[in-house]
């Protein structure tokens, strides 16, 4: 049985004391609203640059291209609302802002009598694990309604409320995710990596744009992270996503007043926390803002050793030169400090002889590493992008991003060699990580929104750059000795593991790939009632390889089509949708004997139908569906020097989605997703008729329900409950081998929070009941067990 953290009475009182002092003295303290809605002509079309201000304060914004507009942290009271804009009358409105709400407040202006034709205003209660639209999924704005694709988004909003403090979690929100395998930190290949409907991803975009990594992104910037589901080729390539989709992050945003929060966390472990979110207008006039986001981590593993510890700095500027021209640069540095994560890998080749957990008799206390030995990832990120209104109906959208992502230090892993006749006996190896991955991305979109007749489309035109350049001077694998899972361990030094590479040969090598791709994408409101999607990609792809040869070098060209229709019943509310999507994966030329064998692109090819709906005045909003992914074209090898391109295996499933406040304080979010994958065609019986093992848990499900008291002498206090279950899940699954299947498992967290104007309040309970449970992708990562979190939030 793992040992959880157990404070002791000392920290206890501590912390019940200080939760208890910190709420009485905020007690009295202001709660706070906002504000958000939508910009329109009297055609209904979004008008961008329209500024928004409470008279009187520092409090505004301006409508983006999409015509929506926010602002929060509004204390309570009477104001007045002014709408302004070039060319139209300045408007004004008494309203009232109370503590817990927001106000939908839609502003219709008139081009031709310069005049506000409408002002309307409803005050409800935030559904703030919900986005109703967003510009990266379609790449143009779009709302979720209206989308015939799939997806699911994580809001910083929630992010708070469950005391999130490293990304992995960020995935215990949304149905069809699950963590196969820890962030090792390795060049190329460091970051984590997530099963998405039957396939293997990783979260390399950031604003729709690449931002390569090889370690865990720190969840402060977030704004929300929005999960794309199925294959999405046509417009997003190939190269950082999957099938089944693909991982995105937006980025916190400067806003046009001062404001920011600081806030400590402190927990089981050794964890320690530090961020600060500080944002400030650097103009007179408002045009230019400044937003910076910082952390500063530490945290022990709650193995024998073990640690982490990190820092990140996110500065964002915005500068609104005009109406019709605008600035956006986002920029981050991480760099992290850590000893590898556990990971038993199982023998991929000989049959196992422990098939499950309990006959394996593994401790999952002893970590197998030491503190001496560790490595670093530093990471930097750059996006530029400049916006540019070339008319009521077209926007010009320029957009450049840079990364850099270096990995420095020892890695090391355990490799089952059933030396002894029983699983228990690891090889361990090591070797000296030294690389660096550049990553360059230019895209030039032009994002339309106009009528033909009485026919209205959205549309998208887009150019796409991306180059990635990975350059590694690494050493080769060493081994240091054996352990046995079923005593204690020894510590590794660092002498020992010097000793050990001083033999080792150095890998001196520098390849780079390149894409250049086009696509188009229209929207078509046919009728209120009926919509379309057609879009179409070319992608062209020219492997360099290794830059000293042209041996491994090889080009491809890919087409990629994406189909949708959206039925609305009732506008607005309740949907009826089906899409085709396509996904492909270059496939690089094989020589074997004296014949070299050439491939199209690999594809795959996705059916989905399902219903969305919004209720209860954006109160309720639900996502079901049934998919049914194939992959073809994948190159099978048929005998020694023979190889096909006729491959082929399926993924179908089914996922539920719903966000909900239904009353005023409650909100929710649920999920759950059932997956079938199969390999169905391969001359390979390792694999054929079985399910792939970067597939995951057949069935997934996720809850948070959070409740926070809105009026009366408790206003300000709330509680939060929820978890995960997962199926068991095959992480070993060949005919050489057979099954090794890591148990299901049920993590239940409970949190009580007290949030007002000025401060936050957090207790967070992790792992509720102490659950034992592993994950892994044909290697086992043991989790973290029952764990404590508080935080104080100081906002400003």
């Amino acid at each position: 049985m793992l040992q959880s953290y157990q404070p002791n009475s000392l920290q206890l009182s501590f912390l019940v004391s200080t939760f208890l002092l910190l709420f009485t003295f905020s007690a009295h303290a202001q709660s706070s609203g906002s504000i958000e809605g939508k910009v329109t002509d009297v055609e209904n079309k979004p008008l961008p640059n329209i500024n928004i201000s409470l008279e009187g304060t520092n409090y505004g914004a301006a409508s983006n291209v999409e015509g929506y507009y926010e602002i929060n942290h509004i204390p309570s009271g009477d104001y007045t609302f002014v709408v302004s804009g070039i060319g139209y009358e300045k408007e004004k409105r008494s309203i009232t802002i109370q503590a817990g709400s927001q106000l939908n407040i839609n502003v219709t202006l008139s081009d031709s009598n310069q005049e506000l034709q409408e002002v309307v205003v409803n005050a409800r209660e935030v559904n703030k694990f919900n986005t109703q639209i967003t510009e990266h999924v379609a790449k143009l704005p779009l709302e979720n309604i209206n989308n015939p694709q799939v997806y699911n988004t994580v809001t910083s909003e929630l992010l708070e409320d469950q005391v999130v403090t490293n990304f992995e979690d960020v995935f215990h929100n949304t149905p069809g995710v699950f963590k196969l395998w820890e962030s090792t930190g390795r060049g190329g290949d460091g970051a984590g990596y997530y099963s998405l409907r039957g396939f293997a991803t990783q979260p390399q975009l950031t604003n729709g744009l690449p931002s390569l990594t090889n370690g865990t992104p720190d969840p402060a910037n977030i704004d929300r992270v929005e999960i794309m589901k199925g294959p999405s080729g046509t417009l997003y390539g190939s190269s950082l996503i999957s099938y089944g989709g693909l991982i995105n992050v937006v980025t916190k945003k400067p806003y046009n007043n001062f404001g920011g929060e600081v806030s400590y966390k402190n927990g089981s472990f050794g964890l320690n926390r530090i961020t600060a979110d500080v944002n400030t207008p650097i103009s007179s006039d408002e045009e230019i803002a400044l937003r910076v986001n910082t952390a500063f981590h530490t945290e022990n593993s709650f193995q024998d050793a073990g640690f982490g510890k990190s820092m990140f700095i996110a500065p964002s500027l915005s500068y609104q030169v005009n109406e019709d021209l605008s600035f956006l640069i986002n920029t981050e540095y991480y760099n992290s400090e850590s000893t590898n994560p556990t990971m038993l890998f199982l023998n991929r080749s000989a049959p196992l002889i422990s098939t499950n957990i309990k006959e394996l008799d593994y401790n999952p206390e002893h970590s197998f590493t030491s503190n001496n030995l560790t490595i670093s990832n530093p990471t930097f990120n750059f996006q530029g992008q400049m916006r540019y209104q070339l008319s009521d109906e077209w926007t010009s959208q320029t957009a450049v991003s840079s990364s850099s992502a270096k990995t420095d230090g020892y890695y090391t892993y355990l490799w089952d060699f059933a030396g002894d006749g029983t699983n228990r006996t690891f090889a361990r190896y090591l070797n000296k990580q030294n690389s660096t991955t550049l990553g360059t991305d230019i895209q030039q979109n032009f994002i339309g929104d106009f009528s033909i007749g009485s026919v209205k489309n959205k549309m998208v035109v887009g150019l796409d750059f991306f180059q990635q350049n990975v350059i590694n001077n690494s050493s080769g694998y060493v081994g240091l000795g054996t352990v046995n899972l079923g005593t204690q361990p020894s510590g590794i030094s660092k002498e020992a593991a010097d000793t050990a590479l001083a033999t080792a040969s150095v890998n001196l090598s520098e390849t780079k790939q390149q894409a250049y791709s086009a696509y188009i994408s229209d929207v078509v409101d046919i009728l209120p009632q009926l919509s379309v999607m057609a879009s179409l990609r070319i992608d062209h792809f020219n492997n360099e390889g290794t830059v000293s040869t042209d041996d491994d070098d090889y080009t491809q060209t890919a087409y990629s089509p994406k189909f949708g229709v959206v039925v609305k019943p009732v506008p607005g509310r309740l949907s009826v949708f089906a899409n085709y999507m396509n996904g492909f994966q270059n496939v690089a030329p094989v020589t074997a004997g004296n014949q070299t064998f050439s491939f199209t692109p690999e594809h795959a090819n996705q059916w989905e139908t399902g219903i969305k709906a919004n209720l209860l005045d954006d109160r309720v909003s639900a996502t079901v569906s049934y998919y049914n992914i194939t992959v073809s074209d994948v190159v099978r090898q048929v005998a020694p020097e023979e190889y096909l391109q006729d491959g082929e295996n399926y993924s179908r499933g089914f996922e539920a989605s719903i966000t909900a406040s239904p009353v005023p304080g409650l909100n929710i979010i649920a999920g759950y997703s059932h997956n079938e994958s199969e390999v169905t065609k391969t001359d390979n019986e390792n694999y054929l008729g079985r399910r792939p093992e970067e597939a995951g848990p057949k069935d997934l499900l996720n809850g948070w329900i959070s409740y926070r008291v809105s009026d009366g002498s408790l206003n300000g206090l709330g509680f939060g409950f929820g978890g995960n279950y997962a199926s068991e899940n095959l992480i070993l699954n060949r005919e050489a081998t057979g099954q090794f299947t890591l148990p299901s498992y049920t993590v239940l967290n409970g949190s009580v929070f007290y949030n007002t104007e000025n401060y936050r309040l957090d207790l967070k309970i992790n792992n509720l009941t102490d659950e034992v449970y592993y994950k892994g992708w044909s290697t086992i990562n043991p989790q973290q067990p029952r764990n404590i979190t508080a935080s104080f939030t100081y906002k400003f």
